[in-house]
């Protein structure tokens, strides 16, 4: 094999001399029983993208709708995790911290503490708790949705197997559904 060969394919391989233009794409579509499907993607290649998102939501027995078939069920919220065992504060105190900061809504499940916030207000809040000495298990701005989807055991099968599939391409960053699991 040619020199040359071998150094332009090291050079690809480390992205050296790369002019890859990678775009941010949202694909919406329906899952298992009408659950609705936003993926998140970036990509260099859409028509492979597409391609692959469309034929794993095929295969699955969903199908990919067109742009803005399914946002209208979600609103962008910033979301915090805390996990009650590692959080130093009781509850009430840290719901008015939370709240004091711009929090929307303070949520103490079983195990965690979930914070809501308007996307304008994520920094300041997870700021604020973080001066308090908390550790997240999860912080960030998702898409959250305004209603849920039960699905039985063989439909929450198939649809468990979308979602791995989806979350195993490499152009994809995010999926969010309105499946109650």
């Amino acid at each position: 094999m040619p020199n040359d060969t071998i150094n332009n394919a090291i050079k690809k391989a480390s992205g050296e001399g790369s002019n890859a233009n990678y775009e941010e794409l949202t694909y919406e579509g329906y899952g298992t029983n009408g659950v609705a499907v936003i993926v998140k993607a970036s990509t260099d290649n859409k028509n492979r993208t597409a391609a692959d998102v469309r034929h794993i939501f095929d295969k699955a027995g969903g199908n990919l709708g067109t742009s803005g078939c399914v946002s209208y069920m979600f609103e962008q919220k910033g979301v915090i995790v805390i996990e009650k065992e590692d959080c130093p504060m009781d509850e009430e105190t840290l719901m008015m911290t939370a709240i004091d900061a711009g929090a929307e809504d303070f949520e103490a499940e079983d195990e965690v503490y979930q914070i809501t916030t308007a996307p304008s207000d994520f920094t300041a809040v997870s700021d604020a708790l973080v001066e308090q000495g908390l550790k997240f298990l999860e912080a960030g701005v998702q898409m959250v949705p305004n209603t849920y989807v039960s699905l039985d055991e063989a439909q929450a099968e198939k649809m468990q197997r979308l979602i791995d599939n989806l979350e195993d391409l490499d152009d994809v960053l995010e999926v969010y559904h309105n499946w109650d699991e």
